[in-house]
């Protein structure tokens, strides 16, 4: 009988750890992108929007501030590009994507109000994800930006490069108000 006991706890414990490390799992996102952050990653009391939830699209929108016109994303929040990237192809990735975290989708962006459609595109990261572009140019947040409107990324030499703020014409708003 105290065989039969001690094999019912362990059961029991092994179930408790399991279920103990499946909470985990899910508490950090369970993210199969590799190097992708987290939905909170960097981002303090909001959550970093990088991804679509399953069957919605991406949306880019335009925002007023300080040096003009601004492409936004979820929640409003500022969209840059890295001058380190080449023309459809993102070379931001580890530390750096954590940092500013890709705009990343699994279908096709959707303009807002002002954005011309035709320079809405996406690009295939080096880890398989998608990635939203503007006039060919790949989409980043900035994780300090931890509010709508917040836009401490602009002119940032981050990582070896400039990073700035994009117009909806898709050149680099480069200059800082």
């Amino acid at each position: 009988m105290f065989d039969s006991w001690r094999k019912v706890r362990i059961r029991i414990g092994s179930l408790g750890a399991l279920v103990a490390v499946a909470s985990v799992v899910a508490a950090c996102g369970g993210s199969s992108g590799g190097s992708q952050p987290s939905a909170s990653a960097g981002y303090g009391a909001g959550p970093a929007p990088t991804a679509a939830k399953a069957g919605s699209a991406v949306s880019v929108g335009i925002a007023t501030g300080p040096d003009g016109k601004y492409l936004t994303g979820a929640s409003g929040r500022a969209l840059y590009l890295w001058v380190a990237d080449s023309h459809n192809k993102s070379v931001c990735a580890g530390a750096c994507a954590e940092s500013w975290p890709p705009l990343t989708t699994k279908s096709a962006p959707v303009a807002a109000g002002g954005i011309t459609m035709s320079q809405l595109g996406t690009t295939t990261r080096s880890d398989g994800v998608k990635q939203v572009t503007y006039d060919g140019q790949p989409l980043y947040y900035y994780a300090g930006d931890t509010s709508k409107g917040s836009l401490t990324g602009q002119g940032s030499t981050e990582y070896g490069a400039k990073w700035w703020l994009v117009a909806p014409s898709g050149a680099a708003i480069t200059t800082s108000g």
